[in-house]
């Protein structure tokens, strides 16, 4: 439970084509500078949804996939992999109407609180030019290891 207002829950197959929508919309800005026409770039996102999607259920078997609602409408997901060395913040998005009202942070902090009373650190990937990075920064994450596009952060409770 984040607030009164916004929930989690578990993604279901009746949410894959607004969780395509979510990734779309955190491709768009990328996307506007690529001279596809909308059909091209909606494509291209099915595509990299599906890969994207593929790869996380591969390789996060354990991963608990959820959709971020607020006022009863979905507006993100939040996809976290509880392990017994980590919390691992697989995927974050939100919706571009969402974004900048504090939902992001408070679904971190949620995170971080479950990951403090249980002794664990939280780590996430992210890409460098991802604008989330100033939220993760705030929060206190610090770079664990440099990759070429995307970097591990990591979060640990100070003692």
């Amino acid at each position: 439970m984040i607030d009164r207002d916004c929930t989690l829950r578990d993604s279901t197959a009746a949410d894959r084509e607004f969780l395509q929508t979510v990734y779309a919309e955190s491709r768009a800005h990328e996307l506007a500078a690529v001279d596809w026409t909308d059909d091209q770039k909606a494509e291209f996102c099915r595509q990299q949804f599906d890969a994207q999607d593929a790869h996380y259920r591969e390789h996060y078997p354990d991963c608990r996939f959820l959709v971020v609602e607020c006022g009863g409408e979905p507006v993100g997901r939040l996809y976290v992999d509880r392990r017994p060395d980590e919390i691992r913040v697989v995927d974050i998005a939100l919706r571009i109407a969402a974004r900048g009202r504090g939902l992001g942070g408070r679904l971190m902090r949620e995170v971080m609180d479950e990951a403090a009373a249980a002794e664990l650190p939280v780590r996430i990937h992210v890409e460098r030019t991802n604008p989330a990075r100033r939220l993760y920064d705030r929060l206190g994450f610090v770079l664990e290891q440099e990759g070429e596009v995307y970097d591990r952060l990591v979060w640990k409770k100070s003692v």
